[in-house]
C-alpha cells in the first residue's frame, strides 16, 4: 500500500514500540499528526516544546527505549533544544523531529528560517535533513539506530512537502532497532580484577546507573568481600534504602561515613558510574572501574585497571573468581557510621522539630513515607535536589530520576508527564523548587488535558535557594535578585483543572501530602519552607564555612543600609 513519508516514519515508530509522540501541533507537523491520529500512537499535545523534549527524555531514561518529540519550523524546533540536552547528558535514546518549510523556500531567508542541522549538532549524535522521499527510509533507520547505539539524541528535519510526498518503500531492518545488549568483560580483565581484589584489605564498591538490574550480584559481592555498597545519586534506587549492604551516597547527596570510607579504603571499585565530582573520589588507593563505555574509564580519578563490560555479566564472572574475605571490621565501621547519620537525618526530618516552620527535610521524608511502593520520584535541580536526594528513603520498586548530569532547573514536571503517560495508574511525583516549577508550570495544563495524574510537590521558599547557597559559599551576600514572589499555587492548580493543597505549618504537612497523593488527577502541594535552611555536608570545608560567615555579615549590613 502506498503511503507518504510521514506515514513511513510513523509506521516505523509503531513497529518498534513507540507509544507516544510529544509535540505542539502546527503547520509543518500536520502531516505527521494526521497519520498519528490514525495510528496506535498517542499524540500528547504539550504546551511548550521544551516540555515535550523533557517528556520524551523522561520516558527514555526510565525505560531505555526510544522517546519521540516534535517541533515545528524555526522557533518550534529551537524550543526543543533545552529539553533534548536532558536526554543527551543522561544518555537516553530520543528521536527529535523538526518540521520545516517547503524545499523551494529554503535559502532565501524565508519566514522562520533556521539551519536545524547546524543548530542541533551539539546536542545530537546524528542530525540530518530528509531532502527527498527516496532518502527517507534509510535516514529514518539511521537516526533511530544511532539514538539506540549511542544512547542519545538523533534529530531529523523533514520539510513539509517531503512529509506529504509518496514514500519510496518502508523502513527496512526494523528488528535491528532496539536497545543495546549487555556485553561481557574479557577473561583477562576478570582475572586481573580478581587478583587485585584478593590482594586488597578494605574495599568500597560504588554503584552507578549501570548497576540497575544487578542488585542480586551486588549483594553477593558485598557479602563475599565484606565490602560496603555506596552509590551515585543516579544509582540510589538500585536497592531499597534499608538494605544492610546499601550505605548511602557520596558528595552532597551522601553521608560522612561513606566519605571517610572512600578516602581510607585500600581498593575502590567503580561499577557503571562516571561520577563527575572528582573531589569526592580517592586519590591514593587502587581504583578499578567497570563500564560499558570505554570513553569514560579513567577520566575522573587515577585508575589502575579499566574494564569494558556491563556490570551484571561482569560481576557474575567475578564472583566465581574472588576469594571470600572474613574480616568485617571495615564493613561494620561504615554500618555504624551510616546508622548515626540516619539518626541525625531522622531528627532533622521530624515535623515536630519546629512549632511554626516546615523544614524542607520533613517535606521530602513525608512524601517518601506516604508514596506507593512502586512510585516514581522525579527530582528537580536546585537546593531541593539535596532535600529530596538525601531524605527520600526508597523502598519496593520505587524509581528516582532527575537532571543529575545536565543539572537543569525546571525539568522535573516535563519528565514526570512523559513517565506518567507510560502508565496512568502508577504514582508519579515531581519534587520541585518554586523557581524550577515556575519555569515550566504551563506543563501542568498538559497533565490536566491528557489525564496524567502527576503529583507536584513544591518547596516554596520564594528564593533561588541553591544560588543563594553558592553565593554565600564564595563570601558573597544573597541579594534581591535571588528572591521572587510566587503565585497562589493552590489557585493555579484549580484554574488549570487540577487540585491544590497547601501546608504552611508542621501540623498541616501530612494531611496536605496524603490528600494530594490520593487525588484522582493532577495535583499540586504547596509546601512553604524557610529560605535559610542549610544542607548537611559530609566533610568540613573550612574555607567555605568562613565564606558563609562573611556573607551573613554582609547580608546583615545590607538589611540595615537597604543596599
Amino acid at each position: 500500500m502506498s503511503q507518504t513519508v510521514a506515514g513511513a516514519l510513523v509506521e516505523a515508530l509503531e513497529k518498534i514500540g513507540v507509544k507516544h509522540i510529544f509535540g505542539l501541533i502546527s503547520d509543518s507537523l500536520n502531516p505527521i499528526g494526521d497519520v498519528v491520529r490514525q495510528s496506535s500512537i498517542e499524540w500528547i499535545g504539550i504546551r511548550h516544546e521544551e516540555g515535550g523534549a523533557l517528556a520524551a527524555a523522561g520516558q527514555a531514561k526510565l525505560t531505555g527505549r526510544l522517546g519521540v518529540c516534535c517541533g515545528s519550523t524555526g522557533p518550534g524546533s529551537t524550543h526543543l533544544l533545552a529539553g533534548l540536552y536532558e536526554a543527551s547528558r543522561d544518555h537516553a535514546p530520543v528521536l527529535a523531529i523538526s518540521g520545516d518549510m517547503p524545499r523551494q523556500l529554503e535559502g532565501i531567508d524565508y519566514f522562520q528560517a533556521t539551519n536545524p542541522n547546524m543548530l542541533f549538532r551539539d546536542v545530537s549524535l546524528y542530525t540530518e535533513t530528509i531532502s527527498s522521499p527516496a532518502q527517507a527510509p534509510a535516514v529514518i533507520h539511521q537516526a533511530i539506530a544511532t539514538a539506540y547505539a549511542g544512547r542519545g539524541v538523533a534529530h531529523l528535519t523533514v520539510p513539509v512537502d517531503v512529509l506529504l510526498a509518496k514514500a519510496e518503500g518502508s523502513v527496512a531492518s526494523i528488528a535491528t532497532l532496539r536497545p543495546n545488549p549487555e556485553i561481557s568483560a574479557s577473561e583477562d580483565d576478570i582475572a586481573e580484577m580478581a587478583r587485585r581484589i584478593d590482594e586488597a584489605g578494605s574495599i568500597v564498591i560504588m554503584c552507578g546507573v549501570g548497576c540497575h538490574g544487578a542488585a542480586e550480584e551486588l549483594r553477593a559481592l558485598s557479602d563475599r568481600l565484606k565490602a560496603p555498597l555506596i552509590h551515585s545519586v543516579k544509582g540510589k534506587d538500585i536497592m531499597p534504602y534499608d538494605d544492610p549492604h546499601w550505605m548511602g551516597g557520596i558528595g552532597m547527596i551522601g553521608t560522612k561515613a561513606d566519605y571517610q570510607a572512600v578516602m581510607h579504603c585500600d581498593l575502590f571499585l567503580m561499577l557503571g558510574t562516571d561520577y563527575p565530582y572528582s573531589e569526592f573520589l580517592p586519590r591514593e588507593c587502587v581504583l578499578i572501574q567497570v563500564d560499558e563505555r570505554a570513553r569514560v574509564i579513567g577520566r575522573r580519578a587515577p585508575t589502575e585497571l579499566g574494564v569494558i563490560g556491563s556490570v551484571r555479566p561482569t560481576l557474575r564472572s567475578l564472583l566465581d573468581r574472588v576469594k571470600p574475605k572474613s574480616d568485617s571490621r571495615f564493613f561494620d565501621s561504615v554500618t555504624a557510621g551510616r546508622k548515626a547519620w540516619d539518626e541525625m537525618q531522622d531528627r532533622q526530618a521530624d515535623p515536630a522539630r519546629s512549632k511554626d516552620r516546615i523544614h524542607p527535610q520533613a517535606v521530602a521524608r513525608m512524601v517518601s513515607d506516604l508514596a506507593k511502593r512502586d512510585a516514581v520520584f522525579i527530582i528537580d535541580t536546585g537546593l531541593n535536589t539535596l532535600w529530596s536526594g538525601n531524605w527520600i528513603r526508597q523502598r519496593g520498586e520505587q524509581r528516582i530520576l532527575g537532571s543529575f548530569n545536565n543539572g537543569a532547573v525546571g525539568t522535573a514536571l516535563g519528565q514526570a508527564n512523559g513517565i506518567q503517560a507510560l502508565d496512568r495508574s502508577r504514582q508519579v511525583i515531581a519534587l520541585c523548587g518554586d523557581g524550577g516549577f515556575n519555569m515550566i508550570m504551563c506543563e501542568f495544563l498538559t497533565a490536566v488535558q491528557h489525564k496524567l495524574p502527576v503529583k507536584v510537590v513544591i518547596y516554596n521558599n520564594s528564593t533561588l535557594g541553591l544560588i543563594r547557597l553558592e553565593a554565600e559559599s564564595m563570601g558573597l551576600p544573597a541579594w534581591k535578585a535571588m528572591d521572587f514572589p510566587n503565585p497562589d499555587y493552590v489557585a493555579l492548580a484549580r484554574a488549570c483543572g487540577g487540585v491544590g493543597f497547601k501546608a504552611e505549618k508542621p501540623g498541616e504537612l501530612r494531611q496536605a501530602i496524603d490528600q494530594a497523593l490520593k487525588a484522582e488527577g493532577p495535583a499540586i502541594i504547596d509546601c512553604v519552607v524557610p529560605a535559610d535552611e542549610l544542607p548537611n555536608v559530609p566533610h568540613i570545608d573550612l574555607d567555605k564555612i568562613a565564606n558563609v560567615a562573611k556573607a551573613k555579615v554582609k547580608e546583615m549590613v545590607l538589611k540595615v543600609t537597604g543596599g
